[in-house]
């Protein structure tokens, strides 16, 4: 058994810098929500003797910490009233969906969010709109009222194809309306999604590292599933189950944007005490695997091309496959 890591994966700089800035605090202050939603680096930090709170009564010392995922200057205004100091952790990518999304407002559109509408992120988004709505799924868009001038922005950790297949349903349900779109989609998230794509398209079975309530970790899930019949979620190492592996030829490994180094590598170490095994049998091959699942047809015998094909997403999943000779 081999182990294929996605060339991008795992923690971005807006998740190491707001780490970094919780850990340099030489006075008191609380967090306001989950830093980053990865449970091992916020057990970490309370070890290190961080202070978190969800709700900004039970806050006791004099200054807040706003996460990574950021907060609207509403929600930070009313923290100020209070008399306590303000400490943005905020991802500048994030803040960057912030002047968009007020812009398209300002300029006369009505605002629209591509995410999750619980999110902290969208929530954040969304504070300083006096109108606007937040979808996810087709049957939001056909939900949508009608109005001259759309506005759209995304949540920072969607998936770029998932965004504009979105855009395109809005200009179909509304041909008469202007659509203008913002990609404010994080460039950390397009190369993961891009990596574990063509992961995913070499491995057999795939394990992806991250916190449960992680967005992005469940976007990169969602995406490999799609490409590799065999898919693990976990949050540490001690998840891994070796009966998963057992006939494993190749297994993918990536891992979200709030996924530490070391537990990546932790990961990777126990995948090779599997390998390892006297008993560890190969399995198929990825012209095997083309044959057995439900792949693109694609008119080539380039693997390379099937791949891009893939990158494009532009297939039906319901047509048959075309074996690669």
């Amino acid at each position: 058994m081999k182990i294929l890591r996605a060339s991008h994966l795992g923690m971005c700089f807006g998740v190491r810098d707001a780490i970094g800035l919780a850990l340099a605090q030489t006075e008191p202050s609380t967090i306001l929500g989950k830093l980053v939603h990865n449970e091992s680096i916020l057990d970490d930090l309370r070890s290190r003797g961080v202070r978190s709170e969800q709700q900004l009564d039970a806050v006791v010392t004099p200054t807040v910490m706003i996460t990574a995922h950021g907060a609207s200057e509403r929600a930070i205004n009313s923290i100020r009233e209070r008399g306590l100091k303000v400490l943005e952790a905020t991802c500048p990518l994030v803040r960057y969906a912030h002047r968009a999304i007020l812009r398209l407002a300002q300029e006369g559109f009505h605002p629209v969010i591509i995410g999750d509408r619980q999110h902290v992120e969208v929530r954040g988004l969304t504070g300083d709109l006096d109108t606007f709505d937040v979808v996810l799924t087709e049957e939001d868009i056909a939900r949508l009222s009608e109005h001259a001038r759309f506005g759209i922005a995304a949540q920072t950790t969607q998936p770029i194809d998932k965004v504009r297949k979105m855009i395109a349903l809005m200009r179909e349900r509304f041909p008469s309306s202007e659509v203008r779109f913002i990609d404010t989609v994080c460039q950390p998230t397009k190369q993961r999604q891009t990596a574990a794509i063509e992961m995913a398209l070499n491995s057999g079975v795939v394990v992806v590292i991250g916190g449960v309530n992680s967005n992005n970790t469940r976007e990169l899930v969602v995406t490999c599933a799609k490409l590799c019949p065999s898919v693990h979620h976990i949050q540490t190492a001690a998840d891994l189950r070796l009966e998963s592996f057992t006939n494993a030829e190749t297994v993918g490994l990536t891992a979200g944007t709030s996924t530490p180094d070391e537990i990546i590598d932790r990961v990777e170490a126990r995948l090779k005490e599997f390998a390892a095994r006297p008993d560890a049998t190969p399995a198929e091959t990825f012209r095997d695997k083309l044959a057995r699942e439900p792949f693109p047809v694609v008119d080539t015998n380039d693997k390379d091309a099937f791949i891009a094909a893939a990158k494009t997403r532009q297939w039906d999943r319901e047509k048959s496959v075309r074996i690669l000779a």
